[in-house]
C-alpha cells in the first residue's frame, strides 16, 4: 500500500492539507508558490496526486542533501 492510496488521483486543497498534515493556508501557500503542481479549473484548484508525490520526493531529496554553506 502506498502512502496516498486512500486519496483520489485528483485532490482538493483540503485533501492535500490533510495528506500533508498541514493547514489549508499552508497548502494554499505551497500551491501559490508553485511548489506543488496544480490545475485551476474555473475558480477551483485541483492537485494531481502525482504532483503531490513529486513534491514529497523533491522535499525529501532537498532535506537529505549535505549543507554546502560551510
Amino acid at each position: 500500500m502506498n502512502l496516498f492510496d486512500a486519496y483520489p488521483d485528483i485532490m482538493t486543497v483540503s485533501q492535500v492539507s490533510e495528506a500533508l498534515y498541514i493547514g489549508r493556508n499552508s497548502a494554499y501557500n505551497l500551491i501559490n508558490r508553485n511548489a506543488i503542481g496544480h490545475l485551476r479549473i474555473g475558480s477551483s484548484i485541483r492537485v494531481p496526486k502525482s504532483c503531490l508525490i513529486e513534491y514529497i520526493a523533491s522535499a525529501w531529496h532537498a532535506a537529505n542533501e549535505p549543507d554546502k554553506t560551510g
